[in-house]
């Protein structure tokens, strides 16, 4: 019978999550009983764990996949309000999402969370320019925001000055506003370290295959090692499922009835390279539906979204040739040099978990979250955005409080820093002397400072004696070879695809997707994995093949096609079960 730990285990090497210490979790998980487990390792679930671990519970993490390897990793990487919520009167979602966003700027994340500027282009004349301004008041004054500059208003010449790309005859003026934005692959992984940190036993690579029960409540699930094919109990007072659009699968394989369904919308992104528009602002567009942002993106611009339902593989979603066509459209008809698919570097798609409603059209439904209880012993939660995923986590957090004995703490994790915050602006102030210390250009400690916050000592010290870590990463100069390192040593990843296409951004930032870096990162992950040179070329080899499907089903003219086309390509992890449907 599984033990009731009397502590929680904090972890000495600030979170990490290496190779000792999922072995070490694969032990707790066997051994001890948990206040809660939670399933999936997306920003809810990541946050979710957080939120129970600072109120003093034992919470254990399960993530099939990888962390952000589903929704959290492909989204428009902007932590914002919504600036369009406010045309349906959904003020007190934009005030929390614009609360969240001051947080994230000011306190718990500063070294991931970064201000961006956007210029929305007015057309009309008399009614656009204080219609809109009245709405970015609002969006400047609701949710306390105080760290981001306030709206700008711009001549057309002052506009076309911010951006001139911008074709003269596609605006009368301009105005410009700020919104947050990170890389959310890398913001999750943080979020799960610092639970970590906190005592979540934090595990990827470990798929819920069943539910334990005691007469008509859940008391646990049953687990599968997916790299192994172990499997083992796990003892808990109550689940949390967490599993964004696989919402409906795992409340099904538990046999429980969900009082809401989750309903998958497609959004698609492109990446392009900088020289390709002429701007120093992001730029928001209307469209017919929704909006379309050009997103600044270190070397590169991310553009998009569409937004579409989507009825197939959950795991892989794909672009289509009508999503990309759609996209360049959309924003080449306010460009002087139009883009062209030559120019597309990258393209990645991901799933929204929308809410289903009475709306037909994905683009209307409700980014409020729900929580339900749909059997006892277990919490359901869906619905809500990136930006609101830390009061997401607390109202599931709470709702589970019925399950758990006693009473529990309220949520702190407004107070809490994520890994790599303390101590983030003092090191910016260091830089000269940190790259005069390891040898580095100014511009590379910055980029480490922007990814790791204070957590670059630790970072560094791996090349203490290596110090060809510090060089360049062939094929993807961008990054060091010592980040490759730290993503097998410290963050959990497993696979190739887990470094080129979360750890990193190798897989969208460079027109050959990663190919050209796939040996030397295998490599890199290899010494630390204890891979031999048959398990290199074999990781090598699956990320090629998903490099060519997804290339593929971007020419295909429907979801469909395009579904059989990426489905079709070997899964990084093949002891995935199918989920019960």
């Amino acid at each position: 019978m599984a033990k009731r730990s009397t502590e929680p285990q904090f972890d000495g090497q600030a979170g990490s999550l290496g190779p000792e210490e999922r072995a070490r979790s694969w032990r707790r998980l066997a051994e001890e009983h948990f206040d809660v487990v939670v399933i999936g390792g997306g920003v809810v679930g990541t946050g979710a764990a957080l939120d129970a671990a600072t109120r003093g519970l034992r919470v254990a993490l399960v993530e099939a996949r990888d962390l952000a390897a589903g929704t959290s990793s492909r989204s428009s990487k902007l932590f914002h309000g919504g600036l369009r919520y406010l045309e349906q009167f959904e003020f007190g979602l934009v005030r929390e999402a614009l609360r969240e966003r001051e947080l994230m700027l000011t306190r718990l994340a500063p070294h991931l969370v970064k201000p961006v500027s956007f210029l929305y282009p007015l057309m009309h004349r008399l009614w656009e320019r204080p219609y809109t301004a009245a709405g970015l008041f609002l969006y400047d004054s609701l949710g306390g925001a105080r760290s981001v500059p306030g709206q700008k208003h711009l001549s057309r010449s002052g506009a076309l000055r911010l951006f001139p790309a911008l074709r003269h005859d596609s605006l009368i003026g301009g105005i410009r506003y700020y919104d947050a934005q990170a890389d959310d692959a890398r913001h999750t992984l943080t979020v799960a370290r610092t639970a970590a940190h906190y005592g979540a036993v934090v595990r990827v690579s470990t798929q819920v295959v069943g539910f334990l029960r005691e007469a008509d409540r859940i008391s646990g699930v049953r687990i599968r090692d997916v790299e192994t094919g172990e499997e083992q109990d796990v003892t808990c007072d109550v689940v949390v499922n967490c599993t964004g659009v696989w919402t409906d699968e795992m409340q099904r394989m538990a046999g429980a009835r969900g009082r809401f369904r989750v309903r998958a919308s497609k959004g698609v992104h492109i990446v392009v390279a900088r020289d390709r528009i002429a701007a120093d602002s992001g730029l928001i567009l209307r469209t017919e539906k929704s909006v379309l942002f050009v997103i600044p993106w270190r070397n590169h611009w991310i553009i998009g979204t569409t937004d579409t339902d989507w009825t197939y593989d959950l795991a892989h979603p794909s672009a289509t040739r009508a999503d990309i066509d759609y996209i360049l459209d959309h924003v080449n008809s306010v460009l002087t040099t139009p883009l062209t698919h030559d120019d597309i570097e990258g393209v990645y798609a991901g799933l929204r978990p929308l809410l289903a409603g009475e709306s037909d059209e994905s683009s209307k439904l409700s980014r409020e979250h729900a929580v339900a209880r749909p059997a006892p012993g277990m919490v359901a939660i869906a619905g809500g955005k990136y930006t609101t995923y830390r009061v997401m986590a607390a109202d599931a957090i709470d709702a589970a409080a019925g399950d758990l004995r006693g009473r529990i703490a309220p949520s702190i994790t407004d107070k809490v820093p994520l890994l790599g915050a303390d101590g983030y602006h003092a090191l910016v102030n260091q830089v000269d002397r940190l790259a005069s210390q390891h040898g580095l250009h100014p511009y590379r400690v910055r980029h480490l400072l922007d990814r790791y916050g204070s957590l670059v000592h630790q970072v560094l010290a791996l090349a203490a004696d290596r110090p060809d870590l510090l060089e360049p990463l062939p094929g993807a100069a961008d990054y060091l070879k010592v980040e490759v390192a730290y993503g097998a040593t410290h963050e959990g990843a497993l696979h190739l695809d887990d470094v080129m296409t979360r750890r990193t951004r190798i897989s969208i930032e460079y027109p050959h997707r990663g190919l050209e870096a796939a040996d030397a990162v295998a490599r890199l992950m290899a010494d630390v994995l204890g891979w031999d040179e048959k398990q290199v070329e074999r990781e090598v080899e699956i990320y090629a093949e998903r490099v060519a499907a997804e290339r593929d089903s971007q020419t295909k003219p429907d979801d469909q096609a395009a579904d059989e086309v990426r489905s079709a390509a070997t899964e990084t992890r093949p002891l995935i079960a199918e989920p019960v449907s």
